[in-house]
């Protein structure tokens, strides 16, 4: 990986995709820092539940708000590379279930994001019926619902011209080998490679910390 060039990686989609699983084989592959999913510290802060508060529009409205803002400040706490568990994906969401997506996407930065969201590698995981499961966050989770938002991710991608790679594979095979690739060529490479290798025998001697008294049994005469 290139210190001069940071490469961002964004992992967006509708909820149970498998982003998340993804995102953290990445981080640990790579050596990336990730970005979790904000929304649900959001919900944390709020004390509430998704499905419990979209009977209340302001409230829905707030929250929608918050997840960007979050976003936002989360990606631009991390100078370098990072892999983040989803992007502008919240305003799906909030095109289905709030009544600001009008006034989120006139802001300036909206579109600056966008753009810069353009520059990342952007990883398009699709819809299984079998990944649809209960996740602490949205209680009921229904396949309609799964391919709207999906289609409306799939609209976003489109209108603003952000370059992505469909990840269609239920197979986490499939995935880690297509991320592989797509990584590789963008000359991004796993944690392990970038270390340096020792010639075939050598030990690395354990280091002792600094100032600490060596061991009574490393002390004592030798017969």
């Amino acid at each position: 990986m290139s210190p001069k060039a940071p490469v961002r990686i964004y992992l967006v989609g509708s909820h149970s995709t498998g982003k998340t699983t993804l995102a953290r084989w990445i981080r640990d592959h790579y050596g990336l820092p990730m970005i979790s999913e904000v929304a649900r510290g959001v919900l944390a802060e709020m004390e509430e539940r998704l499905d419990q508060i979209r009977s209340n529009i302001e409230v829905v409205d707030r929250y929608q708000l918050q997840v960007f803002e979050r976003q936002l400040s989360a990606e631009h706490e991390q100078w370098g590379s990072f892999v983040s568990d989803r992007a502008f994906c919240n305003v799906a969401y909030a095109a289905h279930h709030s009544t600001v997506l009008a006034k989120l996407c006139a802001q300036p930065r909206f579109a600056e994001y966008m753009t810069s969201i353009r520059e990342g590698i952007v990883f398009f995981l699709r819809p299984h019926r079998e990944l649809l499961a209960e996740d602490g966050v949205r209680a009921a989770v229904a396949w309609e619902e799964v391919l709207r938002i999906d289609g409306m991710v799939k609209l976003l991608l489109e209108m603003h011209a952000v370059p992505y790679i469909p990840c269609q594979s239920l197979s986490m095979q499939e995935r880690v080998r297509l991320v592989e690739r797509v990584l590789s060529l963008a000359g991004v490479q796993p944690a392990d490679a970038r270390r340096p290798e020792l010639p075939f025998g050598e030990i690395v001697p354990r280091r002792r910390a600094q100032n600490a008294p060596e061991s009574s049994a490393a002390n004592a005469p030798r017969p």
